[in-house]
């Protein structure tokens, strides 16, 4: 087993052992470990985002400006400047859209290690469908659990005062303007 997990180990089968009911302390284990997953994500977002914040909101400016020349030449109908305006504009968002991908994308990397993690300990587990003869492992719970700790860590994490300070952030005037999809012609 990896040394990371041999070390964070004990700590996190704590969680798998509270009330000794196997399969409620699986739940809450899994439930606690999804958590984690989240918040290490979204630390992990915000952490990226507050490096490169100047460089995003520059590209959304840029967005903003080209799609401003783009319709004033339109309506000017010089259709060879609105091309080229519509052009930048649409690289522009391109840059936009996949800055925010990649954003997004940062907050999974966590996952990743705690399935592996559960990989070690529980790959073994079934756990048998109501109503079916099917059954399902580890992966199908940490979904689901993942899954809801995205919906509960959404709902309270701008009550944590980091994140409402990220909050304020992106809320703020500095963020540059409203970026709205340009339609190419």
């Amino acid at each position: 087993m990896n040394p990371v997990y041999l070390f964070l180990d004990p700590y996190l089968i704590w969680f798998y052992r509270i009330t000794g009911w196997s399969f409620v302390d699986f739940l809450i284990g899994t439930f606690v470990l999804a958590m984690m997953a989240t918040a290490i994500g979204e630390l992990t977002i915000s952490l990226v985002f507050l490096i490169n914040r100047k460089r995003i909101a520059r590209v959304n400016e840029d967005v903003g400006r080209y799609q401003d020349l783009a319709e004033k030449a339109a309506s000017l109908d010089n259709h060879a400047a609105y091309v080229a305006c519509n052009d930048m504009a649409n690289e522009a968002f391109g840059k936009s859209f996949f800055t925010q991908i990649a954003l997004s994308g940062a907050s999974l990397w966590p996952v990743f290690f705690a399935v592996d993690w559960m990989r070690y300990r529980f790959d073994e587990i079934q756990f048998q469908l109501l109503f079916s003869d099917n059954s399902v492992g580890f992966l199908c719970v940490f979904i689901a659990m993942y899954a809801a700790a995205r919906l509960v860590f959404g709902r309270v994490k701008h009550r944590i005062p980091y994140f409402r300070r990220i909050k304020d952030i992106l809320d703020g005037p500095a963020q540059g303007p409203n970026v709205k999809v340009c339609a190419v012609k």
